[in-house]
């Protein structure tokens, strides 16, 4: 969906809700959206500060025999408009007050009062070895308001579809890189004297102290307005003393709802085909695994999602809650203070769920109970930390150890990374060198018989061609996934019918079964035109 219906869908929200409250209170509705863009505004009536503060705003400038007529809020107070309605009678003169949306006050106040900001250059990622840019965005950021460099910073970092920034403290500077596309790329070079401003703001933002000598973690939002649209952006905030300050590392998530789809991460029909199969079952265990920024918990959410019915209970534990999703009950585990999964887990299984996530399985503790929940009733959806599906299999045997009543437990593993996309228009066919040719032909040679694969002696390739648009060439990420479907051959592990316990074997036997390693899935993407060699062996 895109940026204008989702704008468009929230607005309609605000206008209904708006309507039902106006019904109780007994205040005539008005929808301004077919005229606030064009109506002429009405001035001398009330001061800027007035409307501000009233959070009403005049629409018609009435006459002795036409009423004034005003917008109010479900904010403005009552006192008020008994007020100036009296005020307006002893005149000889008619007020009329009708209820508008806090959407429209905010546009109706953005043409009363425009901002007054100073507009800065946006800032552009510079090529490999182009200090040029580099200096010019330094320069762009140290003449930024004390106040505002922050700001500049998370707004500049949404513009260019960012996951991360990274603050880092060097001797004689502050190094700002940010993360498009799972590539690192400097951005500028702050004057050490911002360090300060930088830290002060995040601190008091993200409720971390700016003088603390061990590693913290915060969270904080942040409303980002573009040109005809606001939404709201998510920080989770990571800090760490270093040798010259405290670094950080803030990553961005897009609160927006309806990008967490299982439909818009693009999996192929074979793997979305076992997803679905598996996630309709009313209990068992799906297990994400892959490291940080590899689009796990989109995964995990999108999947939440599909579940989120109305006949379905679904509860969460996250440390700490990433998306607030409508209809699930999130509960946030906060280990630094001594809570833990495995206890949380305990008490929401009393509230009787149907689906239940744990943000992570960290020790055998959590994963028993997991397990547990797992073969009695309940849909487990969590993340685990391992490489692959077959060695996160092996570890989950060391954490509990083999246990024929666990084999049925876990159902499917999802080893997830995340490449670069190829810009189609702009993209550029080749024909590789016999070695690479050979190495392809190599990893492939296992596949099973139902990939239709082209003529591995005349495939071509594509390397990324940079444009204005796309300076690398690449635009958006594309999902790689390797999925183990549990199979009887693999649970056989889990019971310990097998002497030999280890991701080799494991991942040995999987293959057997139809397994497509992510090296395979990268390969066969690349084959497909959606990314490169290079960003496969960079990223797998």
């Amino acid at each position: 969906m895109d940026e204008s219906k989702v704008q468009a869908q929230r607005r309609e929200h605000d206008e209904n809700a708006t309507r039902e409250r106006a019904a109780i209170l007994g205040v005539q509705y008005l929808d301004t959206r077919n005229f606030e863009k064009d109506i002429a505004l009405v001035d001398g009536i009330l001061s800027i500060e007035e409307m501000y503060k009233g959070r009403l705003i005049p629409l018609v400038r009435g006459s002795e025999s036409d009423a004034y007529q005003f917008g109010i809020t479900t904010q403005t107070p009552q006192s008020l408009v008994t007020r100036m309605r009296r005020d307006y009678n002893d005149r000889g003169l008619n007020a009329e007050f009708n209820m508008i949306s806090g959407s429209a006050f905010k546009l109706f106040m953005n043409r009363y009062d425009p901002p007054k900001q100073v507009v800065y250059d946006d800032i552009t990622i510079a090529k490999e070895g182009d200090s040029d840019t580099i200096g010019e965005v330094s320069r762009t950021l140290n003449s930024v308001g004390s106040e505002q460099v922050f700001d500049y910073l998370i707004d500049q970092a949404d513009r260019l579809g960012a996951s991360d920034i990274h603050i880092e403290n060097m001797r004689d500077r502050i190094r700002i890189r940010m993360r498009v596309d799972g590539a690192l790329h400097p951005v500028a070079d702050l004057e050490r004297d911002r360090y300060r401003i930088v830290m002060g703001t995040l601190g008091s933002r993200a409720n971390i102290s700016s003088a603390a000598e061990e590693p913290q973690s915060g969270h904080m939002q942040k409303e980002i307005a573009r040109e005809d649209s606001v939404h709201l952006l998510n920080l989770r905030v990571e800090t760490v003393p270093t040798m010259y300050g405290q670094d950080a590392v803030l990553r961005l998530f897009n609160f927006d709802e309806t990008l967490l789809n299982l439909d818009r991460l693009n999996i192929p029909d074979r793997q979305r085909a076992e997803i679905d199969e598996i996630i309709s079952h009313p209990r068992g265990m799906v297990l994400m695994v892959g490291p940080t920024g590899s689009g796990k918990s989109t995964t995990l959410y999108s999947m939440l999602n599909a579940l989120n019915t109305p006949d379905r209970k679904l509860i969460t534990l996250e440390d700490p809650i990433e998306y607030g999703l409508t209809g699930i009950s999130q509960i946030p585990i906060n280990t630094t203070k001594g809570h833990n999964f495995a206890e949380g887990l305990r008490s929401v299984l009393r509230q009787d769920p149907d689906v239940v996530m744990v943000g992570e399985i960290r020790d055998q503790d959590t994963a028993k109970t997991a397990i547990q929940a797992s073969i009695t009733g309940h849909l487990v959806l969590s993340s685990f930390h391992a490489n692959s599906t077959s060695a996160a299999f092996s570890r989950m045997i060391d954490l509990v150890g083999q246990n024929p009543i666990f084999s049925s437990a876990v159902r499917l593993i999802i080893a997830q990374r995340l490449v670069r996309r190829l810009v189609d228009e702009t993209k550029e066919e080749y024909e590789p060198d016999e070695a690479t040719r050979q190495w392809v032909k190599t990893v492939l040679k296992d596949l099973p018989e139902s990939y239709e694969l082209p003529d591995l002696d005349t495939f071509k390739l594509w390397r990324p061609v940079p444009s204005e648009d796309a300076p690398f060439g690449y635009k958006g990420r594309v999902v790689i996934m390797e999925q183990m479907v549990v199979t009887e051959k693999v649970q056989a592990f889990l019971r310990g019918d097998k002497g030999e316990v280890h991701a080799e074997v494991i991942e040995k036997a999987a293959r057997e079964d139809g397994l497509i390693t992510l090296q395979q899935v990268g390969v066969l993407a690349a084959l497909r035109g959606e990314t490169t060699i290079e960003e496969i062996n960079r990223v797998i």
